[in-house]
């Protein structure tokens, strides 16, 4: 496993400079459709794998479930079925139920790409992770990774702990206990309940959003008290290693998981890095996945 993750950041670097360059287009997928198919709204991840296919050559498609026939009684198999008689290359799936994606996939004959499913996985967003972390501190095996905040709700938070534990990584992650999965610590993770501790000595802080559409009931007070406690800002960043990066999968709340001063600190925040690295690493899972013309066999992401 841990090949395979090295292969997809080394080849994604390469798009990195691509992507840097006037001419940002290349013909490799040229021929090849892909379908994004997104039942969450969703900016910053569909418009990255819009671009992604875009630059490779590709015929990419946006379909609105919004306006689609899901809204009139079709379900997820019966779009999946009608989609496949279209012959798509890779379809590009976000959906609000875990295991949703898993099940489409399935049903047809391309590649599946999980752009996020429930609070289950979210993998390329990982990868992205991954590969910004990489190019900052040249290596993620030993590097202590804190990842803070709505743990529970947090598709982002599985996918990163599981890739990071892969490689070599120290994952610790801090939160109130009624933002903590039961058996957290099952994940391979370190449990803090306060900031200050969660973050002493830590290369990584990432931040997480608090999914207050995934909530039913109460998880904390206020969001005054939340930030107070569990908010990061310079005070509580001051437990980190002096390096420290910090990282957030967008979007931000200001003033309720992150300070505005800290998620714009130029020196240490990668944030705006990550949707860079988000682009070429979706490049580079499109060109893994479809790039051989013959049409081989094809995985799932």
């Amino acid at each position: 496993m841990p090949p395979e993750i090295s292969l997809l950041l080394d080849r994604s670097e390469s798009y990195v400079a691509q992507n840097r360059r006037a001419d940002k287009k290349q013909s490799l997928l040229r021929g090849r459709t892909i379908i994004n198919l997104f039942f969450e709204a969703s900016t910053r991840t569909r418009t990255s794998f819009e671009l992604a296919g875009k630059r490779l050559g590709a015929d990419v498609i946006n379909m609105s479930v919004s306006t689609s026939s899901v809204r009139k009684g079709e379900t997820v198999i019966d779009t999946a079925m009608t989609l496949n008689a279209m012959h798509p290359d890779v379809l590009i799936v976000r959906h609000p139920e875990s295991g949703a994606v898993k099940l489409l996939s399935e049903k047809v004959n391309c590649a599946v790409i999980n752009a996020g499913d429930g609070s289950h996985e979210h993998p390329t967003q990982a990868l992205l992770d991954a590969l910004t972390i990489r190019r900052r501190k040249g290596r993620l095996d030993g590097l202590k990774v804190a990842i803070c905040g709505d743990i529970l709700h947090s598709r982002v938070a599985r996918s990163n702990i599981h890739l990071l534990n892969i490689m070599g990584a120290r994952v610790r992650v801090v939160a109130p206990r009624t933002l903590l999965p039961r058996a957290v610590e099952r994940l391979g993770v370190e449990v803090y309940h306060d900031m200050g501790e969660g973050l002493a000595g830590c290369d990584i802080v990432m931040m997480l959003r608090l999914q207050t559409e995934r909530m039913q009931g109460n998880y904390f007070p206020s969001i005054r008290e939340y930030f107070h406690f569990f908010g990061l800002d310079y005070e509580k960043l001051g437990r980190a290693s002096a390096e420290a990066l910090i990282m957030h999968p967008g979007p931000m709340n200001r003033g309720v998981e992150i300070d505005s001063l800290v998620a714009d600190d130029y020196g240490r925040s990668v944030i705006r890095e990550q949707v860079e690295m988000g682009v070429a690493v979706r490049m580079a899972c499109l060109e893994l996945l479809t790039g051989d013309p013959a049409g081989g066999d094809r995985g799932n992401i």
